[in-house]
């Protein structure tokens, strides 16, 4: 008991700053790293995004207990999920909220039997772009655009999916990678409570590929265009 009176006595100030650290990005923000690329091109392989775990719930540090609600997610944000069916957490693109109609005809997005809108980017929005070839598109719905990837060669098998109805208290998420996303085509409906945060900007970002060296072009970027701009 000495020794601990000790250390607290010696570091306490250090201590309480690292309390309050794990306090702070358990219920208010928080960096996390994305290891794969189910969100390419919005999200790259090494970035750090931060998340704003205050955008929906205020909640109890450490646990999925909501304090205070003070929203709920929409169409386009993009969100982190604690997913109890994928057991691990996901960063997905909000498609339908509850009481949506949401289907995929080849990679073609329909909301409430409205087509969404799609045009070709001239250019691969990313210069290292992976070795499989891919299409870039702007994909419009709702007033909410972004950019989807469409593999050339491999497209997935559930390209083709729905119609669904979004059950109350869920949410329907997809992969901008279309073709190479684990999300609501596979693991069902996200519920509320497991929505921990939305996204919009990237933090920082480490190039796996060239020995983590900094990609310092996507430091503090944003991950979509602003609201104004892709409801035009």
């Amino acid at each position: 008991m000495r020794m601990v009176g000790k250390l607290w006595r010696d570091n306490k100030s250090l201590i309480a700053f690292i309390f309050l650290m794990v306090l702070f990005r358990s219920a208010i923000a928080d960096w996390n790293v994305v290891p794969s690329g189910s969100m390419l091109p919005t999200i790259r392989e090494g970035d750090r995004i931060l998340v704003d775990k205050m955008a929906y719930d205020l909640r109890v540090p450490f646990t999925h207990v909501a304090l205070v609600h003070l929203g709920d997610p929409q169409r386009g944000d993009i969100v982190t999920i604690d997913s109890s069916a994928a057991h691990e957490l996901l960063v997905k693109r909000v498609i339908g909220v509850p009481g949506d109609r949401i289907a995929l005809r080849e990679n073609v997005l329909y909301v409430n039997g409205v087509r969404a809108d799609y045009q070709p980017l001239a250019s691969a929005p990313m210069a290292d772009e992976p070795a499989a070839p891919a299409e870039y598109l702007t994909e419009r719905f709702d007033g909410v655009a972004h950019t989807v990837r469409l593999s050339e060669i491999a497209p997935s098998p559930r390209s083709t999916f729905g119609p669904v109805i979004v059950p109350p208290g869920e949410y329907l998420m997809l992969g901008d990678n279309r073709d190479d996303s684990a999300d609501s085509r596979y693991f069902g409906f996200f519920p509320r409570s497991e929505v921990m945060g939305r996204t919009r900007r990237v933090a920082y970002s480490l190039d796996p590929d060239r020995d983590y060296l900094p990609r310092m072009s996507r430091f503090g970027s944003l991950l979509d265009m602003p609201a104004p701009l892709a409801a035009r």
